[in-house]
Formats: structure tokens, sequence, C-alpha cells
């Protein structure tokens, strides 16, 4: 059967084609001929990628009321985008997993790492949380059901939710596509903690899994240590270190929901009773403890992007400089401090130097011990730098 020819869309004859033919995933809507018929093509369609010259350049994901307005699907044009297509990438992606983790939780797509724009996928053993976040995938759900139950994944939850979502123009909402949803939070295994993820009602998909490596490297400080772990969620950093032996661990979070998987996290591990929990803005807690003098082995603080854009960059080095010389006071003398930050628009340099005269500001020296980054299940695309979101800096406060 011959398949229709596929809609073309061309390149203005001044947009940068060697930042396109040398892998960068990302077209804008600058740099195409939006005229009357590109526009009208549905969200979603896939398209037939060309230059001013009319050669053509890739398969692409389109959607003119984005501004990332194409996402280079295959650089393959004569490659068909069907469910086999997806069937194959998820495989790959796949691989490298089952290469590093023994049991199925894990990140299984990192969107254009793996090959698939726009497309997260956390998998928690039989059930797995899809976010769709380009319209092209969206208009794939099915597909990309077929291909997660090739792979054992027999139930498949749309996390439809977020601002990625809301720039391709895409309704908000979560539902179950596959299979049943959990009727309670699921137990997932890491660094010999256990961490209750509500795949249904949680932030994202219900856990952070990038922060594993980090998690780990942490627990080499944490034998019988004091430890407050703020902007916890479900007890990331916490629970990694209970498992690790730590004395004690005070978790601090807005949430109350988060902090209640956190300690449920808590009685399955048998650890209860050596971890306490605050619901509180973590400015206002890192305040308290200081004016009652507290001080504690090590501190870790790992907010949400304070600079999820490059408009938010300056204020959101302002609150990473803050939460560091407000948490430095609390560390004692030869402790440990974690500070993180998951905005892509503050890169390592920036955020460190904010980091460093936060501590300087509060009267600490520091040693720059380990900088940390996301776990290989969070691979990056080497032309996209958004993809490489996380840093973790471990600093030892004299």
């Amino acid at each position: 059967m011959t398949l229709p020819p596929l809609p073309v869309v061309r390149l203005k004859p001044n947009a940068d084609t060697k930042r396109i033919r040398f892998g960068h995933p990302w077209v804008f809507s600058n740099e195409l001929v939006l005229d009357r018929r590109t526009k009208k093509l549905p969200a979603g369609s896939v398209a037939l990628l060309e230059d001013a010259a009319r050669e053509p350049l890739a398969l692409i994901g389109f959607n003119a009321a984005s501004k990332i307005a194409g996402r280079v699907l295959s650089r393959e044009c004569s490659v068909v985008i069907d469910a086999a297509w997806v069937a194959e990438r998820l495989r790959v992606a796949l691989a490298l997993r089952e290469q590093v983790y023994s049991e199925p939780f894990y990140r299984l797509v990192h969107a254009e790492a793996d090959g698939l724009p726009g497309v997260i996928i956390d998998r928690f053993g039989e059930t797995a949380v899809l976010q769709a976040n380009a319209a092209w995938a969206d208009a794939l759900k099915a597909e990309f059901v077929a291909g997660l139950a090739d792979i054992g994944v027999a139930n498949v939850i749309l996390n439809g939710t977020g601002r990625a979502r809301s720039l391709e123009g895409l309704p908000e909402l979560r539902e179950v596509i596959a299979g049943e949803g959990p009727s309670e939070p699921v137990e997932v295994p890491m660094n010999g903690a256990l961490y209750m993820a509500d795949l249904m009602g949680g932030q994202k998909t219900g856990l952070f899994f990038d922060q594993r490596p980090n998690h780990a490297f942490l627990q080499k400080f944490v034998q019988g240590a004091e430890v407050l772990d703020v902007f916890s969620h479900v007890g990331g950093f916490g629970l990694a270190a209970l498992a690790a032996g730590a004395r004690a661990v005070t978790a601090v979070d807005g949430s109350r929901p988060a902090l209640a998987l956190a300690e449920e996290g808590a009685r399955s591990m048998g650890v209860s009773d050596r971890f306490s929990t605050l619901e509180s803005d973590a400015f206002a807690a890192l305040i308290s403890f200081a004016a009652e003098g507290r001080r504690f082995d090590v501190v870790v603080c790992d907010p949400p992007a304070f600079a999820p854009a490059k408009p938010a960059l300056e204020a959101g080095l302002r609150a990473y400089e803050k939460v560091a010389r407000l948490a430095a006071p609390l560390v004692a003398p030869g402790g440990i401090l974690a500070l993180c930050s998951c905005s892509h628009a503050a890169g390592l340099g920036k955020f460190r130097t904010a980091i460093l005269r936060g501590i300087g500001r509060a009267g600490r020296q520091a040693q720059l011990l380990h900088t940390g980054f996301a776990g290989p299940d969070h691979p990056e695309h080497p032309a996209l730098a958004e993809s490489g979101y996380l840093k973790a800096l471990f600093l030892r406060l004299s």
C-alpha cells in the first residue's frame, strides 16, 4: 500500500539550517514559512521539513500554535511514524535502563534525549505514567500504549498537566488510558529506601527518579548524623539518609499530602522513630530553626525550579542565593550542605556562583566536594541544554 505524501513545512531562507543539520531537535515558529496552508495543518501532524531550497531535512511533529513548531522525530525522511516506530524507540530506551537498573523503577523515556521529543514516561513496575507534552505524541497516545504493552507495562496513566502541555495548546487532564490505575500509592525501592509514589494525584509523575545518584552520594556522610531535608517532597533525601544510618531526619515541605507519603515510606522502612516532618514554608522554617539555634550535621535543600525559563533567571538566582544564606548557618562545623537546582535556565556556573555568594554572606566558608547531576535514566541530548537541567552541589562547611 502506498502511503499518502506527508505535508511539507519549509524553512525560511534566512533560517539556521546548520543548527538543525547538526542535531538540534527543535524548529521554532519564526524559522518557518507559516502560510495559510501550513497554519491549517492539524496540531500534531507529522510533516516533512525542507530547507528553503526544498531539500529534505527531517520528519517533524508539527504544531503551528506552539513556539516550538517543529520537533524532529527522524532524520531518515523515508521512515513511517507509526506504532512500530514508537515501539522500536521504546525498546531502545528500555535497553539502556535495563543495563543500569535491576528493578523496573526508572524514567523510561526522557524526551528528546531518547528520540521522543516532548515525551516523558516514568515506569513503576507494571504501571507507567505518560506525559505527552507535544501535540504529535498526544495524537499517538494509542501507539504509545501498544508499545508499552510490548515491554511489559500493563497500566498507563496519562498525566496531561503542567506548563509544557499548556504551551502546546493541549488540555489539562489526568486519566487512566490502559489497564487500571493504582488505588493506593506505589512502593518504590531506591538506594535502600522505600518511597511512596501517588501516581494519580501526586506532583508530576508521582516521584522524582532524577535525584537517585545524588541521594546515593549523600548517604556517604549520614551515618549517625542529624539531617534536615528541606523541600523534601515525599522524603527524597531524608529517607535515603535513614536507609544509610542517619540518627534522625527532619523533613520540611509545604505539602501535607507529600509529607504524609514520606511518613508512610518511613513506616514501611521501620524507621518512623527517627523521622519527623514539618509542614511549613521552607524559607520560614529555615529562619525559625536559626532563631532556635538549631544545628544539623547535614542540611539538604532541593527546591522546585526557581528559574523555569530565562525571564525568571535573575529572580531565580536570588532565590537560590537566599536558600544558601539561610541554610548555611544551620550546618554544624564540618557538616555537609547539599543544594540542588532543577532550573535549566540557571546553568551550573551561575547556580554555583549564587550558592557560594549566599554561603559567604552567611559568614561561612565551604569546600566543594562534589557536583551531581541526574542519573543515566535521564540522558542529555548533546544539542539541547534543557535536557541537562539538574545540578546538585555538595559542600563541607567550616
